[in-house]
Parts: structure tokens; C-alpha cells; sequence
């Protein structure tokens, strides 16, 4: 994996609280990416009437914060995440 560009890499993680799925996607995030150098900002969609619309039947969803803005979708896997990040 290309960690220089994952250290310039903003990550959205949109979940809910009390979500047991979204922990579990946070954690995956965390340990696949633990040596590399990232900003993961977890966002409650619950706060906002439009990440309700756009996310409520899809969470957890991994979104990447550069040009591309693209998103993964759970179920995800640690080699999904690396692919995803290193793309």
C-alpha cells in the first residue's frame, strides 16, 4: 500500500451511535490501518435531515475525502479497506 498517499488522505466514516455494525467498521478501519498516517472523522448521520435521506439504509459507509470522493459500503474487509485507500 502507498502510505504517503494515505497519509494525505481524509476519511468519513457515517454511522450512528449505538450502532454495533458501525463499531465494527471502526474497528476494521483502525487495525487495517494502524500503521498508516490518516484523518478519520466518524460522522452521526442522525445530526443531519439529508445524511438521514442519503444514508439510513446504508450505514456503515467509508467515504474518502480527496478528488474522487468515493465510498465502500459495509460489508467491507481489511483488504477492501487497503484497496480502497491505496486506489
Amino acid at each position: 500500500m502507498d502510505f504517503e498517499r494515505v497519509l494525505e488522505m481524509r476519511l468519513i466514516l457515517y454511522g450512528t451511535d449505538f450502532c454495533q455494525l458501525c463499531d465494527e467498521a471502526l474497528a476494521l478501519i483502525e487495525g487495517t490501518l494502524a500503521e498508516a498516517a490518516y484523518e478519520l472523522e466518524v460522522v452521526d448521520i442522525s445530526s443531519s435531515d439529508e445524511l438521514m435521506a442519503q444514508y439510513a439504509y446504508s450505514i456503515p459507509v467509508l467515504r474518502r475525502m480527496d478528488n474522487e470522493q468515493r465510498e465502500l459500503s459495509w460489508p467491507f474487509s481489511a483488504s477492501q479497506i487497503r484497496e480502497f485507500v491505496g486506489q
